[in-house]
């Protein structure tokens, strides 16, 4: 049996057609993607919230489409009108697209969106949902591994595995594309877990990796103001009354100042900014170290203020943070590769096992060595490793490759 649901129209246009007949009044839809419904009207605010929009047309020619905002209602993925469309009518359900879609008379009418575009290459991964049914069906059950679990147990085990692949196994890796403003500080994303790499793009789009500071500036946790013996101060409840970094503020306003230009604009700076000139310390050179060896700023987490914090060589500078989150932030990320699938069951068997009493050791022992051996196949497999890149590196490695 065939597992794509959708056919080319419904995958690559986002769009699926009715015709009326007089009678029938529901009407299915059989995308991968859920109808969201908040109203049907534009005037009403929670008409924003739909993932889709309903056109209608006598001829079905170009042009001729006319968004409906009256007489219908969605409950699930089934269209229900109030009165039955007429024979012969055109109806046409439209995800919402980036290009706003082939229907709508007129701009205002188009399914402005990225509905569409986020079901693209959906068939590569498979919901978390189905990751507990499907568990629960084959590893649960009279003669099966597992004699009975509640289903509440696996899928907080379910949601527990994806977390850990998250971090270093799936391709959860997401980015945003900031603005440094003259703050010098952006906020962390809602679904921030950690830092992957952080860039600054030149005017040619291409990347230059920023650093972290390290031990060259800290951004300290905590800002207590001291009286005259140097003793912190508080308030009438008893809490420290907290004042501004000197730290930060000195660090914002130092020497790194922004250039008009890229920092390694070549039109702008030569040889000589390499090599020491005396504005860049001719003959100053020695004791140089390497971790400071840095012309692309620096950035800090400051997890006081929940934000990072960049050098003022930064400033107005477009940049690309990468982060990872845990995988369960949001519904689209709440999908595992099928690469992966296999470890997510095995570690699943494993955690329901290990954290039963009277277990036999070497049952949980093999589950154990079985979850980390799939575990191990799925990064090698979602590493996507591919012959004739390391072919196309190792060629400046003064090394004969044979291929």
């Amino acid at each position: 049996m065939s597992l794509l649901t959708e056919n080319n129209r419904q995958y690559y246009e986002g769009a699926q057609g009715f015709r009326g007949n007089g009678v029938l009044v529901d009407f299915t839809t059989t995308f991968n993607t859920d109808l969201i419904f908040g109203s049907a009207s534009p005037s009403d605010v929670d008409y924003q919230k739909n993932n889709f929009k309903l056109y209608t047309s006598t001829t079905g020619v170009p042009g001729s489409w006319s968004e409906t905002t009256t007489g219908y209602s969605v409950s699930g993925n089934v269209i229900t009108f109030t009165a039955p469309p007429a024979t012969g009518l055109y109806i046409v359900v439209q995800l919402k697209k980036l290009d706003g879609g082939n229907y709508g008379s007129t701009t205002a009418d188009k399914a402005y969106g990225d509905t569409v575009e986020k079901n693209y290459g959906s068939y590569a991964y498979t919901k978390l949902e189905d990751i507990v049914n499907n568990f629960l069906l084959a590893y649960v059950g009279p003669g099966k591994l597992i004699q009975d679990v509640k289903r509440t147990d696996v899928i907080f085990h379910a949601k527990r595995a994806m977390q850990e692949f998250s971090y270093d196994t799936l391709k959860s890796i997401n980015s945003q594309e900031l603005t440094i403003p003259h703050s010098l500080s952006v906020v962390l994303p809602q679904d921030f877990v950690n830092y992957v790499n952080l860039y600054w793009v030149d005017n040619q789009g291409a990347q230059h990796i920023i650093m972290p500071a390290n031990n060259l500036t800290s951004n300290p946790s905590e800002l207590p103001l001291q009286g005259s013996n140097g003793v912190p101060v508080q308030d009438n409840f008893n809490e420290n009354i907290d004042t501004t970094s000197i730290i930060e503020e000195r660090w914002r306003t130092n020497f790194l100042k922004n250039e008009d230009q890229d920092i390694l604009d070549s039109s702008v700076y030569g040889w000589e900014y390499y090599y020491g000139w005396p504005e860049f310390g001719y003959g100053q050179l020695y004791g140089l170290d390497p971790q400071y060896s840095n012309a692309n700023g620096y950035f800090t987490i400051n997890n006081r203020e929940g934000k990072i914090s960049f050098s003022s060589n930064l400033v107005d500078k477009i940049i690309i943070f990468e982060y990872i989150s845990d995988g369960l932030s949001t519904d689209v990320e709440t999908r595992v590769p099928k690469l992966a699938e296999e470890a997510m069951y095995a570690y699943i068997s494993h955690a329901v096992i290990a954290t039963r009493i009277n277990q036999p050791e070497y049952l949980v022992q093999r589950l154990k060595r079985e979850a980390s051996a799939k575990l191990r196949n799925a990064k090698i497999r979602l590493s996507n490793i591919k012959l004739n890149e390391i072919v196309q590196v190792m060629r400046g490695k003064s090394k004969w490759i044979k291929h």
